[in-house]
Formats: C-alpha cells, sequence, structure tokens
C-alpha cells in the first residue's frame, strides 16, 4: 500500500530548538493513526510539519507525493487540518461559513446541509452567528467546514475536546467515513477512550520520546522513532 506519510529523519525547529529531532514516520492511505500523550509532547508539531504550515529542517518527508521542502504550497490543497485554532469567521453565521468552504472545495449546497447534519448541528443554529455558539457547538461545525472541503489528509488536535458523547461519536462517524472513502486521518489526543474508538493504529508520545512502539496495524514505523518536545 502506498505511504500518504513518509519521514526519514525530520528536523522540525523553533527558533534554534529542534521540536521535531529525527522523525521516522509511515502512514498508509485509509490509515487512522492516533498520536497519543500529554500536553507538550510535539504532537502539534507533528501535525504542522504534515500540512506544510512548519518547516522541515533536517531529514526527508513526503504527505500525499509532495516534497516537504519543496512543495508545501501544493500540499495544503490537499489537507485539512482541525487544530485549537478553528479558523471559522466569527462574524459570519454558521450557513456562511460552510458555503465559504463548500465554494472553496466546489461543493454544493445540499453537502454543506448534509455536513452539518452529520455533525448533528440543529438547524435553528444555521443563521445564528458563530461568536453567540458554544465551544462544542464551533467545534462541531469546524468539523462540517472540514468535512466538506473533502481533504485526502485529515489532521486532527484534539478533536473530541469539549464535546460531549453525542459530538464524540459523530467525530468518530465522521472519520470512519473518511477513511473508508480513502482519505488518511491523523489524529493527536491524550482523551485516550474516544480517540482510541476510532484509531486503527496507536503511536504514544510522552516527554517528546516514542515510550510504546506503534500497535493496531502493521504499516511500519521504526522502533526508534523520536518526536520532541512542542
Amino acid at each position: 500500500m502506498e505511504s500518504a506519510v513518509w519521514l526519514r529523519d525530520a528536523v522540525c525547529c523553533r527558533g534554534r530548538f529542534p521540536a521535531l529531532a529525527g522523525v521516522d514516520l509511515d502512514v498508509a492511505e485509509g490509515e487512522i493513526l492516533l498520536l497519543r500523550g500529554p500536553n507538550g509532547a510535539g504532537k502539534t508539531t507533528l501535525l504542522r510539519l504534515l500540512a506544510g504550515l512548519a518547516t522541515l529542517d533536517g531529514g526527508q518527508g513526503t504527505v500525499l507525493g509532495c516534497d516537504l521542502r519543496s512543495d508545501r504550497r501544493a500540499l495544503r490543497p490537499q489537507v485539512g487540518l482541525l487544530g485549537h485554532d478553528l479558523m471559522l469567521y466569527e462574524d459570519l453565521t454558521v450557513a456562511e461559513n460552510l458555503r465559504f468552504f463548500a465554494a472553496l472545495a466546489g461543493a454544493s449546497e445540499a453537502e454543506s446541509r448534509a455536513a452539518l447534519e452529520r455533525l448533528e448541528v440543529a438547524p435553528r443554529l444555521a443563521d445564528v452567528s458563530l461568536r453567540r455558539l458554544s465551544a462544542g457547538q464551533r467545534k462541531r461545525v469546524a468539523a462540517a467546514c472540514l468535512a466538506v472541503r473533502r481533504p485526502r489528509l485529515w489532521l486532527l488536535d484534539e478533536p473530541h475536546a469539549g464535546l460531549d458523547e453525542s459530538g464524540r461519536g459523530a467525530v468518530n462517524r465522521l472519520v470512519r467515513d473518511a477513511a473508508g472513502r480513502g482519505a488518511t486521518v491523523v489524529l493527536a489526543s491524550h482523551e485516550t477512550p474516544a480517540a482510541s474508538a476510532v484509531a486503527t493504529r496507536t503511536i504514544q508520545l510522552v516527554g517528546g520520546i516514542v515510550t510504546r512502539r506503534a500497535s493496531g496495524s502493521p504499516a511500519a514505523v521504526a522502533p526508534t522513532e523520536q518526536v520532541s518536545d512542542a
């Protein structure tokens, strides 16, 4: 199976500090990889590197066939990142946010409505400004905006945070559906039960180091893989 993510000795610096140091990683197309670990374990930096938002300062890496040194701009339209910053427009309504991201992806109005329904966003909220929503409602809307974009690689940073049981289930169903259609998912979380329920493989990060080899599917991860503090 072809690799969606391939890293060898990958180094990513923040200033002079190596936030990632010597990372080896293979993620197969259609896989759901969970990065477990506490805050400060390096999970967010790794996701930003895979999104083309952080610079590869050493080693080699490709994501979806794009070289992380030379093709980061070509990579970005194919990747969807759901992070702590939801990157929604506070002054727009729920429906207006969906229309904006749907237009970028060439998705229809019907697809936008379907995305909101899948995340169980109440129809009465469609014309409500984002700034009036709760944190959990905003997270659901952000996930719907990501879904309507149909990225090939989903990068999710603490996707279950701020959600109730219903919301966590809706996110997991969305992730499974995306992987079933061939998308690759890398999610970072220290909320073990919700994230483990959807992952096909897990890597444990503690203090920037892999303390447990990958579990789950047989896709290769080097046993010496390391991720430094971020």
